[in-house]
């Protein structure tokens, strides 16, 4: 219950570093906050263009099964991204005012999360205006965007304050996070991979929610309810021990950073 009333007590902190995460990404630029529904876009266009051809894909509503899937990715890999080097980037801070350090991994995956379902805008005018419509199944999607949420902020926690000490750390998650996207069905529908390789694919914990944001807006069905329990409790555990990591490993950080 600490962590819960220290938030409490530094919220507006939080709340500033959240805005301040929101607002300094497009800091300068012309679109602003508007980019939060280019980027997306254009990186679906590229692919919608040019991997039909390339994977031979003959997925109906391809554009879709696209943007679906690639709008949640991006928020995991951004949040993790941010996420890495966010001590390292306030040790200026650190060294001179006391307050809860898990603030700012915290922060930097709420900064994520409001990104996120800002873009979600995107998924439902295109479901909408491409004829896929929207089901009442919609309502299981506050379970999988949280389920993603304590994921991401449990594996913050834990890469964050390893990249305190281990500088190597930032480069090695921008190298698996590479692999990452290939080994998510993102671009494909793994159901029509070899067996071997499903059983691989699914030790992946995005697949499990890239299937279950496919489900709720493409497919329109209940997403697999097994996976996403199994998932859940998964990312519970990783998110205690990463919190657990993170505040052993914070009694250094005014001394590494």
């Amino acid at each position: 219950m600490k962590i819960f009333k220290e938030l409490y007590q530094y919220r507006e902190l939080l709340k500033s570093n959240v805005k301040k995460e929101i607002r300094g990404k497009y800091k300068g630029s012309f679109l602003g906050v508007i980019w939060s529904f280019v980027n997306p876009l254009l990186t679906v266009l590229v692919y919608a263009i040019i991997f039909p051809y390339i994977l031979r894909q003959d997925q109906p509503n391809y554009l879709i099964f696209l943007i679906v899937a690639i709008i949640p990715w991006n928020f995991f890999v951004t949040v993790l991204n941010q996420g890495t080097t966010t001590v390292l980037a306030n040790a200026n801070i650190i060294k001179k005012v006391y307050f809860p350090r898990e603030i700012l991994p915290i922060s930097i995956v709420l900064s994520g999360l409001v990104n996120f379902l800002i873009s979600c805008i995107i998924i439902l005018l295109f479901v909408l205006f491409g004829g896929l419509g929207i089901s009442p199944v919609i309502l299981y999607l506050p379970i999988i965007i949280f389920i993603q949420f304590i994921l991401s902020l449990g594996i913050v926690f834990i890469i964050s304050a390893i990249n305190v000490y281990i500088r190597d750390v930032e480069y090695i998650v921008n190298f698996v996070l590479t692999l990452a996207f290939y080994a998510t069905p993102i671009l494909y529908d793994a159901s029509f991979m070899p067996a071997k390789v499903q059983g691989i694919l699914n030790l992946n914990p995005m697949k499990h929610l890239i299937d279950a944001y496919r489900s709720i807006f493409y497919y329109k069905q209940i997403p697999n309810v097994v996976s996403m329990i199994v998932l859940g409790i998964i990312s519970f555990i990783l998110l205690i021990c990463g919190y657990a990591i993170f505040k052993k490993l914070e009694r250094g950080f005014a001394e590494e950073v």
